[in-house]
């Protein structure tokens, strides 16, 4: 993978995927890691945060938590798609959002924190929009690809020595589902609106000593309750055109097929779902010419895929923030 942008270069590229391995890594770190200084990190991350994009964030992992998490489908009255799209992307349980089929369409995801937060979007708001005319929902029942696995890491663009040089230490994982408690509720508000917060803001918003404050960031990251992701505009990598796609498999070819995109170099995403198809997976290519070669090729070649249909995004509204549009 190469930069194809007249702002950014590879080094742009090195800092991006060193952030997704370790989003909370020290400018110092980083530039220890990539042969440059700390000074040149930050600038490169300043720069991609104003004009590529970036933004680092925890995010909750609805799977470790045993919450629902699913994808819907909302067919709607031609011209009123963007406004409601702008209205769910305001909700802090959807975690991204596109528009497609010309418009008419969007496509979203969903982790509601609770059964009553799930009912009051899936059976009040939306059946009562009245310019949404069909409502598709997936419900999330096992992940191929995604969440904490980032979308770079599968071209290499760093080795294996900086990774492991990047990966913060870690525990062993606990058995059994995380959890969040009341009292972390402050400290992952601050992290959800930046995930590089320091400790001294943390400590601000909690009330707790750095140690403390430490100690419980490194147990929600151990347990993968949460995990720091990144978003950025794929188009600053040559790469600005999305999919989703909605397959049907035999039962029996259910998990291999899953397991087969998660090592596709275009797929993003991939996820085993209840509802109208058994597979939603998320595609990233550089245009609708590659769109095609992927799926007649790699995704057309695989035995047990009986129906493929493919949703590409006019715009993305939301991927993990919410950034308002400009009237």
């Amino acid at each position: 993978m190469r930069m194809e942008s007249d702002t950014f270069d590879e080094l742009d590229l090195c800092v991006l995927d060193a952030l997704e391995v370790n989003g909370r890594a020290s400018f110092s770190r980083i530039g220890a890691v990539l042969g440059v200084s700390d000074q040149t990190v930050a600038r490169r991350y300043r720069r991609l945060c104003a004009e590529g994009g970036l933004r680092v964030v925890a995010v909750r992992d609805a799977e470790r938590l045993g919450q629902d998490h699913w994808t819907l489908r909302l067919r709607c009255v031609p011209d009123s798609a963007p406004a409601i799209a702008d209205a769910l992307a305001k909700r802090p349980d959807t975690n991204w959002i596109g528009l497609a089929a010309g418009g008419t369409e969007i496509i979203f995801g969903t982790r509601p924190r609770s059964p009553g937060d799930r009912d009051d979007l899936l059976l009040g708001k939306l059946p009562r929009t009245p310019r949404v005319l069909e409502i598709h929902a997936h419900q999330i029942l096992h992940r191929f690809y995604g969440g904490p696995s980032g979308w770079l890491r599968k071209f290499g663009v760093l080795g294996d020595d900086q990774v492991a040089a990047l990966r913060p230490e870690s525990a062993p994982r606990p058995p059994g589902p995380a959890r969040i408690d009341p009292e972390d509720e402050p400290l992952l508000d601050v992290l959800e609106r930046d995930g590089r917060a320091g400790y001294p803001e943390l400590q601000r918003a909690t009330g707790r000593s750095e140690s403390a404050v430490k100690r419980r960031l490194a147990a929600l990251l151990g347990s993968g309750a949460v995990y720091i992701d990144v978003e950025y505009h794929s188009e600053i990598l040559g790469y600005p055109t999305a999919a989703v796609l909605w397959l049907t498999t035999s039962p029996a070819a259910l998990h291999r097929v899953g397991e087969a995109l998660a090592a596709h170099d275009e797929i993003a995403h991939a996820a085993a779902t209840a509802g109208p198809s058994n597979i939603v997976a998320t595609a990233v290519v550089r245009n609708t010419a590659d769109l095609y070669a992927y799926l007649s090729g790699p995704l057309g070649r695989l035995e047990g895929v009986q129906h493929v249909e493919a949703s590409p995004f006019l715009r993305r509204v939301k991927q993990l923030t919410y950034p308002r549009p400009v009237r």
